[in-house]
C-alpha cells in the first residue's frame, strides 16, 4: 500500500455509504459499480470519455466496460485492497457529470428535447 492510500472500508460500511449518497451504485466482489444505460454506441462512447477524463484528472483509474447501449464503471483502490474514500469521491463526481440532467433544475440549460432521437444517458427511473 502506498503512503497516501486510505484504509479500505468493510462491506457493510461501503453498502451504507452507497445507500446514503450513491443509490444507483452497488457493492459486490470488492468493488463499487454503476451501469449507465445509453441510447446507443455514440452515447456510450461519450460516457466512457467523460469517465476517462474524470479518472485521469483525479489520478484514479477505474475499470470501464462498454457496449452498445450501456457503460459499466467499477471502482476499487487496488493499492489499498478495497473501496476507499478515493473510490467514493470519484463515484460522486462521475454521477454528478454523467447522470446530470440540466432540464431537471432551474437555469438557462434545458437539456435535450423529449424525443428519443436526442436521448443520451437514459434516466434510471
Amino acid at each position: 500500500m502506498t503512503a497516501d492510500a486510505a484504509q479500505p472500508y468493510g462491506g457493510d460500511e461501503v453498502t451504507a455509504r452507497l445507500a446514503a449518497s450513491l443509490p444507483h451504485w452497488t457493492f459486490e466482489d470488492g468493488v463499487i459499480r454503476r451501469r449507465f444505460t445509453t441510447q446507443g454506441w455514440k452515447s456510450a462512447l461519450m460516457v466512457v470519455a467523460a469517465v476517462g477524463h474524470l479518472a485521469e484528472a483525479s489520478w484514479h483509474h477505474p475499470e470501464v466496460r462498454a457496449s452498445y447501449g450501456w457503460v459499466e464503471v467499477l471502482l476499487s483502490s487496488h493499492d489499498a485492497g478495497g473501496v476507499t474514500d478515493r473510490d467514493l469521491a470519484l463515484a460522486v463526481r462521475i454521477e454528478d457529470v454523467v447522470a446530470w440532467r440540466p432540464g431537471a433544475e432551474a437555469g438557462p440549460l434545458s437539456g435535450p428535447p423529449d424525443d428519443p432521437r436526442f436521448a443520451y444517458v437514459l434516466p434510471d427511473d
